[in-house]
C-alpha cells in the first residue's frame, strides 16, 4: 500500500470522526429541565437552593448560541459570542438599576446535555460591588414544548 493511499485512509477516517463529534454535540430544539444553582457571593450566606424549571429552546438559540439562552436580566447586551463543538463563550453587559457585566462559559457535555457557568460582577446602587455565580444544567426532555413558550434572544452588540 503506498503512502498517499493510507493518508488518503486516514483522513476519511478523521472526517468521519469530525462528523461523528459534530452530530454528538449538535444540541437539539425542545422542550429541556434547567436546573440552576446561584451564588450571590455574600461572605458566610450559603448559595441558595437549586431551582428547576422548563425552557423551551429554539433552533434560533441554538444557531445563535449552540443551546439554550436568554437575559439575565432586562437591559443585558451579549457579545464576543463564540460556539465550538463543544461549546459557547460570550460577555454580558447589564446596566439600569443595577450595573453588572460577565462571562458566560457553556460545556455541551452530550447531545441531551449542557452545562452554563455565569459569573457576574455587579454594582449596587450604593456602589457596593458584588459577584455572583450561576450554574445551570439543561437537560433534554423531548421536541415538543408544549405550553412552555421559549424566551427571548438576549440583544446583542
Amino acid at each position: 500500500m503506498t503512502i498517499g493511499r493510507v493518508g488518503l485512509r486516514v483522513c476519511c477516517c478523521l472526517l468521519a470522526l469530525a462528523t461523528v463529534a459534530q452530530g454528538q454535540m449538535k444540541q437539539k430544539p425542545g422542550l429541556y429541565d434547567v436546573t440552576v444553582q446561584l451564588d450571590m457571593g455574600m461572605a458566610g450566606a450559603p448559595p441558595m437552593p437549586p431551582r428547576t424549571s422548563q425552557v423551551c429552546v429554539t433552533q434560533a438559540m441554538i444557531d445563535k448560541y449552540g443551546g439554550g439562552y436568554s437575559n439575565p436580566q432586562a437591559g443585558c447586551q451579549t457579545s464576543n459570542v463564540s460556539v465550538t463543538l463543544t461549546g459557547m463563550t460570550a460577555t454580558v453587559t447589564c446596566t439600569g438599576r443595577m450595573n453588572m457585566t460577565g462571562k458566560v462559559q457553556s460545556t455541551f457535555v452530550d447531545a441531551n446535555t449542557v452545562k452554563t457557568k455565569v459569573q457576574m460582577t455587579m454594582t449596587t446602587p450604593n456602589g457596593q460591588t458584588m459577584n455572583t455565580t450561576m450554574d445551570s444544567t439543561y437537560v433534554y426532555k423531548g421536541p415538543d414544548c408544549g405550553s412552555v413558550k421559549p424566551p427571548p434572544l438576549p440583544a446583542s452588540n
